[in-house]
């Protein structure tokens, strides 16, 4: 049996009803930072196990978010920042570098590592959709879908 995984982005203060409907059947959620509103995480913080960073946009309320996380999940580890211009030596030791901030879409494999950004599921900005994933790991084998909105 595999493990679900919703990954979110840039909120920015909005969590539609599609997105809550399916994190709610998720093993993990993983959201990589611009909740621009602590009212998106209170949505979200007891669905599951959950992982989160600070975005640019969060403000004082998001000060005791941490900028990186770095977890394992089945096989897999994992980075999950805001900016992946913030990524450090942690990208060494990761199989899957989860990011946000372009707002845009991304699933790449590079050296061996997937680097995923889940686009934003918030607000549309620069001509991109409206996006989120969900990556379904079986030890570390794992398959990602683009969810559009």
């Amino acid at each position: 049996m595999s493990t679900k995984i919703g990954i979110i982005s840039d909120t920015h203060g909005i969590l539609r009803p599609k997105v809550l409907d399916t994190l709610k059947d998720c093993d993990y959620i993983l959201h990589a930072g611009d909740f621009a509103e602590e009212s998106v995480l209170d949505q979200i913080r007891f669905l599951g196990n959950l992982y989160v960073v600070k975005g640019n946009s969060d403000r004082w309320w998001a000060d005791y978010l941490a900028d990186k996380q770095q977890f394992r999940i089945e096989d897999l580890n994992f980075v999950l920042l805001h900016d992946r211009q913030m990524l450090g030596s942690e990208a060494e030791e990761a199989d899957v570098i989860v990011y946000g901030h372009t707002h845009k879409f991304a699933e790449e494999v590079i050296d061996g590592r997937l680097w995923l950004n889940p686009g934003s599921c918030g607000l549309s900005r620069f001509g991109e959709p409206l996006t989120f994933a969900v990556m379904d790991v079986d030890g570390r084998d794992y398959t990602v879908r683009r969810i559009g909105l």
